[in-house]
């Protein structure tokens, strides 16, 4: 799921293989996205709310035109399913990332639309360059499938949390391995950066949410209380507060400077996938 960035639009991924837009003040349906081969596993507005990007186990990242509904662009090399996309806060990174083999397992863009990570399950992250679709550099290092990928808000670091159990740092100006966050003891389905990017939240197979110092790649705080996966975590534009998704049915609320869980938020009868807070919070 995604919220445009005025608030006004909910786009949500489905394995029905479309992507949906809502409209969040009436709950309607505006419009339906068609054209996929596979699940849609994730989707992300640009900015500006104009585009939509969608990854998917057809193996391919869509631009969609969020007024028209068309497809702007089809990003193809990948050899597996896409699984998470989200745009990056500013245009300052240059750099594209090349080269994946197998399933691409999460993408970011950079808000003027002309970057995109992402993730695959070749175990490698890349940028894109939206407007031409080149490849440009591959970021090598984990040891198993890239299930996420997130641009820290000023764009300087990419975060990827991968099969292989670890989170990892990106420099994007250069495209080199900074810290490799270790301590979760199964995989490390999501993360994502605090408003001030000195925070890494991340949610693991191992039931935990971990929040690591990005600047020496320590571990802050474990956050304990979900009884199985947590497939997803987000801050409030603020940071006081993470939310968590998990296979236990249930999402968590926890204050982010005291570790403490405020609440839980029971109703689904199934697995949460996804969790994203609106733009105001």
């Amino acid at each position: 799921m995604s919220f445009s960035p005025n608030g006004r639009l909910l786009a949500s991924g489905s394995s029905d293989m479309t992507v949906r837009l809502w409209d969040t003040a009436t709950g309607a349906l505006k419009q339906i996205l068609e054209g996929r081969s596979g699940s849609v596993s994730s989707v992300a507005f640009s900015p500006d709310g104009r585009l939509l990007a969608s990854g998917s186990h057809d193996k391919v990242v869509r631009l969609w035109d969020t007024v028209t509904g068309a497809v702007q662009q089809t990003l193809k090399g990948h050899s597996s399913s896409v699984k998470s996309v989200a745009f990056s806060p500013d245009g300052a990174v240059q750099q594209i990332i090349d080269g994946h083999s197998s399933s691409v397992e999460s993408v970011e863009f950079s808000p003027d639309g002309r970057l995109l990570a992402s993730g695959s399950s070749d175990g490698t992250a890349r940028l894109w360059d939206i407007a031409t679709g080149a490849l440009s550099q591959t970021l090598e290092g984990h040891l198993g499938a890239v299930w996420s990928v997130a641009f820290s808000p000023n764009s300087e670091t990419l975060a990827s949390g991968s099969y292989d159990a670890t989170a990892r740092l990106w420099d994007t100006a250069t495209g080199t391995m900074q810290p490799t966050l270790e301590g979760h003891s199964e995989h490390v389905w999501s993360v994502a950066f605090s408003p001030d990017s000195r925070l890494l939240a991340s949610g693991s197979g191992d039931k935990t949410v971990r929040l690591w110092d990005t600047a020496i790649g320590a571990v802050r705080q474990t956050l304990e209380g979900h009884s199985n996966s947590v497939k997803s975590v987000a801050f409030l534009a603020d940071g006081r507060l993470l939310a968590s998704g998990s296979n236990d049915i249930t999402v968590r609320l926890w204050d982010t400077a005291k570790g403490v869980m405020q609440h839980i938020l029971e109703g689904h009868s199934h697995w949460v996938y996804s969790i994203a807070f609106s733009p105001d919070g």
